[in-house]
């Protein structure tokens, strides 16, 4: 039980990563979407590399090609549908299909063996959905379907899908070593490249503020983020992590206030509050928990 509290722990510093990940970005200037997942996935799977050299660890790198679709698969298809969402469809209204990915992670880990979901994962991941929609559409005044967004609607929706298979599928390979994500990196920016030179004009930052910028992402929020998602989706609590990933869209926006670029709202602070309760009620393990055997526990 404490080898899963504290792989979850290490899951969830994925999701303090990914909350920077909106304050980066706007940091990092106008550097189109592709170019910037070429060079930050470049600058995280360089990072991993080197230190699975000096673990001695890249043997890691040597999978079977299941195993390299299922990585590259998820870090590349799940980027390049969010960028094409964004294009066809309003960002606020695809950013919130897409961000479906935490309640299909916990509905999707009943699939893998000796997980179960209870009424208290649905529950959990229902308010934290809540929040997040709060957040996004209060900002937005509200979700109106158009017919002429249905396409990018429908590459958010893949996306969220993406995601959330790619995360329960990594729990079936948790046998992988870690290390193996510096390599699916380093391909996934190496697609991101070939996407950009084909479709996009090379921008580069205009001052060292956003070439730093630049660098923390790579580092952080598109670097050491998917090595501790993979290490806690594969040995943590996967129902609790993917509950616990609504306060992501939370924590970036309270970041963003902090740093000038957005003002509190009312719907920032209700957000926070469902997000924070669908999380609870998700760890919480009741009265009875002390007492109960671990292996009718999970």
């Amino acid at each position: 039980m404490a080898q899963i509290a504290r792989a979850t722990l290490v899951g969830s510093v994925a999701i303090l990563l990914w909350s920077s990940l909106a304050l980066l970005t706007t940091a990092s200037g106008r550097i189109p979407p592709f170019e910037l997942a070429a060079m930050t996935f470049a600058i995280g799977g360089a990072a991993g590399l080197v230190l699975a050299a000096a673990r001695g660890r890249l043997r890691a790198l040597r999978q079977p090609l299941r195993v390299w679709a299922v990585g590259v698969g998820g870090l590349f298809g799940y980027h390049a549908l969010y960028f094409a969402a964004l294009r066809l469809a309003p960002p606020a209204q695809a950013g919130l299909i897409a961000y479906l990915w935490p309640l299909l992670i916990v509905l999707l880990s009943a699939t893998l063996p000796g997980e179960r979901l209870r009424p208290k994962h649905w529950l959990g991941a229902l308010l934290g959905f809540g929040g997040v929609a709060l957040l996004i559409l209060g900002q937005e005044g509200g979700f109106r379907p158009d017919p002429h967004f249905m396409l990018g609607y429908g590459f958010a929706l893949l996306c969220a899908l993406v995601w959330s298979v790619y995360s329960v599928a990594s729990r079936r390979l948790k046998a992988v070593p870690t290390e193996a994500v510096a390599g699916f990196c380093i391909a996934t920016a190496a697609l991101a490249l070939l996407c950009h030179v084909t479709v996009e004009t090379t921008v580069w930052p205009d001052t060292s503020a956003q070439a730093f910028a630049l660098v923390g992402l790579g580092l952080g929020p598109v670097g050491l983020a998917f090595y501790v998602w993979d290490h806690g989706v594969k040995h943590g609590d996967i129902r609790l992590l993917g509950v616990a990933s609504y306060a992501a869209p939370v924590l970036s926006t309270l970041l963003l206030v902090g740093a000038g670029y957005a003002h509190p709202t009312l719907a920032l602070w209700i957000a926070c509050a469902l997000i924070v309760a669908g999380a609870l009620l998700a760890a919480w393990r009741g009265p009875s928990a002390r007492v109960t055997p671990l292996s009718s526990a999970r």
